[in-house]
């Protein structure tokens, strides 16, 4: 379990280590929430449990189904064609008002960052993948703009599922050269204020991203269960 933070309530403690496992993968898309050993292993009561389960239901994360039977949600081809539509429009805003915005810091923040990176295959896997959230972030926080960030950081959580399926897809592994490359010159281009280039090139980024490679692997998988 995460450390114990006094600020939170055992409920936000809760909601906070099922969704990052959930997220992260180690609760498994459509496995079941075996309820009181969870609330064991967390060392609180069944109450506090089912308070961030409705939480995590009220976000689509987990289906409560009969019974206060609990399973994670389903990959969908849909849900991820919404996440992405998103970031295809809000990333290229972001990029933007960072290159309007950006400080010597926030430069010095995203260099360093963008000196982090790692090739996004199956080979460096969840360090890759660290490594390239902490970059985005950087950049995010760049354009200055609370409700921007708030909303990119929630839309990159609901992501990891997706973005982790396309990790282990064989194009995974293929050498993610032109990706690394993108970064540096989003980095050069929000430097140099250039904000309609560095808008246009975070679109054309997040429009081969793992989350759109996800997307026609989730969509061949549906096809094949309705067929």
């Amino acid at each position: 379990m995460a450390d114990t933070n006094l600020f939170l309530s055992k409920s936000d403690l809760a909601y906070a280590e099922l969704r990052g496992r959930i997220l992260f993968g180690t609760l498994p898309a459509g496995s079941r929430l075996a309820q009181y050993d969870l609330a064991e292993s967390l060392n609180m009561s069944i109450t506090p449990l089912r308070e961030a389960i409705r939480r995590l239901s009220s976000e689509g994360l987990v289906t409560v189904e009969t019974h206060r039977d609990v399973r994670v949600s389903t990959m969908t081809s849909d849900e991820a064609r919404q996440l992405f539509e998103v970031r295809l429009s809000l990333d290229p805003t972001a990029a933007e008002l960072a290159a309007l915005r950006r400080t010597d810091e926030d430069i010095a923040t995203m260099r360093a960052a963008v000196g982090k990176l790692l090739p996004v295959t199956r080979q460096w896997g969840e360090e890759a993948l660290k490594a390239h959230r902490a970059f985005h972030q950087a950049l995010y926080r760049a354009s200055h703009n609370d409700v921007l960030i708030g909303l990119l950081d929630d839309l990159w959580d609901k992501s990891d599922r997706y973005r982790r399926l396309g990790l282990e897809l064989p194009p995974g592994d293929e050498p993610r050269t032109r990706d690394l490359q993108e970064h540096h010159q989003l980095v050069d281009l929000i430097e140099d204020e250039r904000a309609t280039e560095a808008a246009r090139l975070m679109r054309d980024h997040i429009a081969h991203s793992l989350t759109a490679t996800a997307i026609s692997a989730l969509e061949d998988r549906e096809g094949a269960h309705t067929a």
